[in-house]
């Protein structure tokens, strides 16, 4: 077995954990009222993207989110990061020119590292730390703890992802060769969380967008290849349309978070269909940290 999957399999676990040792980390987590950045590279991104959304629709407060390389220079109460590795240049660079100027505080699986020494605070999430670069069990369980910070935690969560982990992939998915995820309010972070690891582990075609944006475009590419994968509630109508493209159509009643353990699982499927190792995905490291110079990324 994979690292992958076994952090794939470790998420049920690692969110009862979160639920049961989240008033540990409450005193620095933004408080109602508060206006709110929420920032992320990658998978992180995608998280923070959740939690904003969930934050403002809920009435907590104001909430933007932003890659850590694109926060505008604007007004901020607190600026919350998310960093599994606490070693990403772009976060480190952020929170050292916020320093003084606003608190911050990161989430991370990782204490004594570069983003967690430069930030005001740190919620260490360590026990989901992970060994692969396909970043799977760090990034849910950061969103459930920050669920439960607005009070979004659906119970029997955990035991939600333990059903995802053995129910049923969609009749046929390992078939296809192009795949859109769709979601609406938080859930279309989470959607492009779920075309991010597609591509990841297995180079499959995914794309990802707001599900009332699926027709304005998205749709000419769905045909007998595809699988139209909607995290949450889909608008009314959709699904019989994609069908009617000849796709295949995938919705579940299962909270939306949980039902992106599946979607993990089926990145590890085509992985393996195409002889692919999810453990050593093209061109990825485990975290991206920039050398100094002329011509470096930034």
């Amino acid at each position: 077995m994979t690292h992958v999957e076994d952090e794939i399999a470790d998420q049920p676990a690692c969110w009862a954990r979160a639920l049961d040792e989240y008033s540990r980390w409450e005193p620095v987590l933004p408080r109602d009222g508060e206006r709110v950045a929420v920032v992320g590279c990658g998978t992180s991104l995608f998280m923070a993207q959740a939690f904003a959304a969930l934050r403002e629709a809920g009435g907590h407060g104001e909430t933007d989110a932003f890659p850590a390389s694109e926060v505008p220079d604007r007004r901020y109460d607190r600026v919350l990061g998310l960093s599994r590795s606490a070693t990403t240049t772009e976060m480190v660079e952020l929170l050292d020119q916020l320093r003084g100027r606003v608190p911050t505080v990161v989430i991370t699986g990782v204490a004594d590292a570069p983003v967690s020494r430069a930030a005001d605070a740190c919620v260490v999430l360590d026990f989901a730390d992970e060994r692969a670069v396909v970043q799977t069990r760090f990034a849910t369980t950061a969103l459930v703890l920050l669920r439960a910070h607005l009070g979004e935690s659906p119970a029997r969560l955990a035991e939600a992802a333990d059903q995802a982990l053995t129910a049923e992939l969609s009749a046929g998915a390992t078939e296809c060769t192009q795949f859109t995820f769709l979601g609406r309010g938080w859930t279309v972070g989470l959607a492009r969380e779920a075309a991010l690891k597609l591509r990841e582990a297995a180079l499959a075609w995914t794309e990802a967008y707001p599900a009332m944006e699926y027709r304005h475009g998205p749709i000419s590419v769905t045909d007998e290849r595809s699988l139209v994968w909607s995290l949450g509630e889909p608008p009314a109508g959709l699904a019989g349309e994609v069908r009617a493209a000849g796709g295949r159509w995938e919705c579940s009643v299962r909270d939306p978070l949980a039902d992106l353990v599946r979607v993990h699982r089926l990145a590890v499927a085509l992985a393996r269909r195409d002889g692919l190792d999810p453990d050593r995905p093209r061109n990825l490291s485990r975290s991206v940290v920039l050398g100094t110079g002329p011509g470096r990324g930034r």
